[in-house]
């Protein structure tokens, strides 16, 4: 019984094996843009790429009938799918510096091996002219046609002598160009003159295409929260009872000297307040401190929003803000990234619904100047995509004001409230008995713009930023202490209510 045309044609391993590359190709586009699909699907279709490089490896050496150089195209393809699940195990472990280091140097090594195939295929192309001329091909009367072809080597722009500049042969070219003799030509290699454009017109077109490859899905980011679970409560604050018992010496003329039991009243009560973690600070079900709507390779970040008009960039990084990230991990036992970053408030348009950062941190103490299409996206990031604003006066009236009338223009028909010590944000997982600062420049009350159940934004008056950098600002441990402990508390609320949305998104 002979088999059906689909049927043979299943079996050549060549259709199936394009099959498999037109998949895998399709699973790069998605883990470059929507990234749904699971790492392990990814990695399953990564590893199948191993037998088959074998078994057409193992063809290209009994086979001798396939295409001239067929095994350097089966090696070139391999590197390409092996380097990418490379890339994939290492992105899966957490390997961060691995895998930027597999990257870098992967992407040179296939520059590499482009520029070999760019090599090979140009001496092909120029031999097969140079064949074609001596066999005659050519015009056989009338003035010769200008060539064009870069492959060719009597191409009319190979050799020609540029500088110094000639204005009078190149002006006469440019009224005649059908006759390239009158350009001025040298003794120069024309072979060097194609060597070197090969490598100018393939380094572009590379860099072209790595740029355009990096831009799939409009430079798209993603946020995601630590995964775990815990509940949200206060720390618990209790007190460690320590007795100390002094030792009474008593000297008995008739006898050794002995230790007498001293009375209750000798016993000194050493009384020590310690915070104690009874529970996981988190939100939902899971192992570990986190977020029930997070993933395992999740981390807490801390972004500020970068804008014109002011220093935006006011204790930024190191000795600034990344000590408040850095004590939030500590407090909570939440993963937290190594540094702290920024973005534009156009750069919000590129995290996808669901993985966008639950908050981001504005600063300064100058202007604040956002376009209309920054307002509108900074509207959307707080009302669609669930975010929350943490504003802080970094040390000036101007900026209270100029933070007023930024939010008037982004919620126009939601006006600030003074948030309570008793609400939420400012109990879990601290208690806040006050509001401190360093200094009150818009005020002694914290603001809030409150929507739907929750708050969109809270703004602090007195440069709270100040007090999380080296130095504290010079004020004293308690307010330094109380200042970490509302950071600590603003960050856990955006991110339980962002965990909160996503498990009801979930639900739906």
């Amino acid at each position: 019984m002979n088999r059906s045309k689909s049927d043979r044609r299943f079996a050549n391993p060549v259709h199936w094996t394009l099959g498999y590359l037109a998949v895998w190709t399709l699973l790069l586009l998605e883990i470059r843009t929507l990234q749904s699909v699971p790492d392990w699907l990814h990695i399953v279709m990564g590893t199948i790429s191993i037998p088959l490089g074998i078994f057409w490896l193992r063809r290209c050496d009994c086979d001798r009938q396939l295409i001239p150089h067929q095994k350097w195209i089966v090696l070139t393809i391999l590197y390409i799918l092996w380097w990418q699940l490379g890339m994939v195990v290492l992105d899966v472990v957490i390997l961060d510096t691995a895998r930027a280091t597999a990257a870098r140097w992967g992407t040179v090594g296939l520059f590499g091996i482009g520029l070999l195939w760019v090599v090979w295929g140009v001496e092909q192309a120029s031999a097969h002219y140079r064949q074609a001329k001596l066999a005659g091909d050519q015009i056989p009367s009338g003035s010769p046609a200008p060539i064009w072809n870069p492959l060719n080597l009597d191409a009319s722009f190979y050799a020609v002598q540029w500088l110094p500049p000639r204005p009078g042969p190149i002006l006469t070219y440019l009224r005649h160009p059908q006759d390239p003799n009158v350009l001025p030509h040298n003794q120069r290699s024309r072979k060097l003159d194609q060597s070197f454009l090969a490598l100018i017109s393939y380094t572009f077109a590379f860099l072209i295409l790595g740029l355009l490859f990096s831009q799939l899905g409009g430079c798209r980011e993603i946020y995601e929260l630590p995964a775990g679970g815990g509940e949200q409560k206060q720390l618990a604050q209790v007190v460690k009872i320590k007795k100390v018992i002094r030792k009474k010496y008593i000297i008995n003329p008739l006898s050794s000297i002995i230790f007498a039991v001293p009375p209750i009243d000798e016993i000194q009560l050493k009384l020590t307040e310690i915070t104690k973690h009874a529970y996981q600070v988190g939100q939902g079900e899971g192992q570990g401190a986190g977020f029930s709507g997070g993933t395992f390779r999740g981390k807490v970040r801390f972004i500020r929003l970068e804008y014109s008009g002011g220093d935006w960039n006011q204790d930024y990084g190191v000795g600034g803000d990344l000590n408040m990230l850095l004590e939030y991990g500590i407090r909570t036992q939440h993963k937290v990234a190594e540094r702290t970053e920024s973005r534009t408030i156009g750069q919000l348009n590129n995290f996808p619904l669901g993985k966008s950062p639950p908050l981001v941190y504005m600063t300064g103490q100058q202007n604040i100047s956002l376009s209309k299409s920054e307002v509108k996206t900074l509207r959307e990031y707080l009302t669609e995509k669930h975010g929350m604003l943490f504003g802080d006066n970094g040390g000036s009236r101007h900026f209270h004001n100029q933070f007023l009338a930024m939010m008037n223009r982004v919620l126009p028909n939601i006006k600030p409230v003074p948030i309570p010590l008793d609400d939420v944000i400012h109990r879990i997982p601290y208690q806040i008995p006050y509001l401190p600062y360093v200094a009150p420049h818009g005020g002694k009350e914290s603001l809030g713009w409150y929507k739907d159940g929750r708050w969109l934004a809270y703004y602090h008056p007195g440069d709270i930023g100040d007090a999380w950098s080296d130095g504290h600002a010079g004020v004293n441990a308690e307010i330094w202490e109380a200042c970490y402990r509302i950071g600590t508390n603003v960050t856990f609320y955006a991110h339980s209510e962002y965990s909160r949305w996503l498990d009801a998104q979930k639900g739906e």
